[in-house]
């Protein structure tokens, strides 16, 4: 039956090789060995998550992440040896990172029209949260010089804007260039949407004296309202053809109501139409979805699995009825082809395992509480991606962690890993 007919879809398990980095082996070879190792970016104290990443002209990372689940005060790491450690954080952050109420978001602004350098753009939401207020729209801060200082958040599209108004959630879960006429222009598309799963496109510009200015956020998925709607369609990414130089762009979706697989839709007009959606490959079905392109022309894309197969779900589950479970932190590996194509891909590899509650080693089943994902990549091809989530055993020596997801007994906290996939080949059967 078709996609639009039932909005749900037998589960299915992937058919590519998956590479479990989460635990070494005896005999890995010394040099293999970095690979089931990870760098702490923030211990904390409770519960941190959702960090994105920028890669910095002298070759830093900039980590940023809330303190707390998805709101909280926006927090920052610097590592200055390519993830190995993270000793520092921004200097002197602009006060109103400490009302933060979203998950931040964190890209690279180059230009192709103005004469300016690059500048660096977070980007985080004023969803409406339980019991608490909110000026709603989107918040935007700036750095002109590599991060070392930002501007105040500025708002747009807040509570009583005569324009527009909205409860954005994730906002923007991509921010693409745009071209015109074949060539890029000083316009980035980014995507967001809200409660009710409506999804929503502003394009990003400046004017001659530098200010931001967004557009009129508009629904660009509401064509197939049927089908938002039933699979939950929410937390979109968009990855450029041909290395990011294409003239098509891809959209991978989270279903959230995972009846389905993720979604995927093409645009040839720089995302003023879509095509239907199709389902995703299994091995790539999940959420929070963040793409790269690596320098053999490859896509290496992390995101939060979700699993759906009937006979995997009798061995391995959370929860008795769930319908679906999680083995974590996964990255996919493969071409752009491959997913126009309705191929699985080449491999995936599950990255670190994050622990359930009863769990005291790694298992089949992970704790889906991790997966937004911070990724960079070195010219050389290394990927150092980072994520959240309970990556130890370890419990609290007394009493229990007062997070906002309740009381814990272990930590929730950043880390990151270096992967060079030559390596991670080399562990291929």
């Amino acid at each position: 039956m078709g996609i639009f007919f039932k909005y749900r879809t037998p589960g299915r398990d992937y058919t590519i090789p998956q590479i479990d980095l989460s635990r070494a082996p005896e005999n890995v070879p010394e040099a293999l060995r970095y690979l089931y190792e990870y760098a702490v970016v923030d211990a904390g104290d409770g519960y941190l998550g959702h960090p994105d990443s920028v890669l910095l002209q002298n070759g830093d990372i900039l980590t940023l992440y809330p303190a707390g689940h998805g709101k909280g005060k926006t927090l920052s790491r610097i590592s200055h040896d390519g993830g190995r450690t993270y000793p520092d954080t921004i200097e002197n952050p602009p006060k109103s990172w400490e009302n933060s109420r979203e998950t931040p978001t964190v890209y690279r602004l180059t230009f192709s029209e103005h004469d300016w350098g690059d500048k660096l753009i977070l980007i985080c939401g004023n969803p409406k949260w339980p019991g608490e207020p909110t000026t709603g729209g989107f918040s935007c801060s700036l750095s002109s010089d590599e991060c070392r200082t930002w501007t105040e958040y500025e708002l747009f599209y807040g509570k009583g804007d005569p324009v527009f108004s909205c409860l954005p959630i994730v906002p923007m879960s991509s921010l693409t260039q745009l071209k015109e006429n074949g060539r890029f222009v000083d316009k980035w598309m980014g995507l967001f949407h809200e409660r009710g799963f409506k999804n929503y496109k502003t394009i990003l510009s400046f004017d001659d004296e530098g200010r931001m200015h967004w557009s009129r956020p508009e629904r660009y998925f509401k064509a197939y309202r049927g089908f938002e709607r039933a699979a939950q369609l929410c937390e979109v990414e968009c990855v450029r053809a041909a290395g990011g130089t294409g003239d098509e762009l891809m959209l991978i979706g989270r279903c959230n109501s995972k009846k389905i697989n993720s979604m995927l839709s093409f645009s040839r007009d720089e995302g003023r139409t879509w095509s239907a959606p199709v389902e995703a490959p299994s091995a790539l079905n999940g959420e929070r979805h963040k793409a790269e392109w690596l320098p053999d022309g490859r896509l290496f894309i992390t995101f939060r699995s979700i699993e759906r197969d009937p006979e995997k779900l009798k061995r391995n589950y959370e929860r008795k009825g769930m319908g679906w479970y999680s083995e974590g932190w996964i990255a996919w590996v493969g071409t752009y082809d491959d997913l126009k194509n309705g191929r699985e891909g080449q491999y995936r590899i599950k990255i670190a395992h994050t622990y359930l509650d009863p769990q005291e080693e790694p298992s089949a089943t992970a704790n889906g509480d991790t997966g937004y994902c911070g990724n960079v990549v070195f010219p050389d091809g290394t990927v150092v991606t980072s994520s959240y989530g309970i990556f130890s055993p370890e419990r609290k020596a007394s009493g229990t962690y007062d997070t906002d997801k309740g009381k814990l007994s272990r930590k929730t906290f950043i880390v990151s890993k270096r992967i060079l996939l030559s390596d991670v080949e080399k562990l291929i059967k």
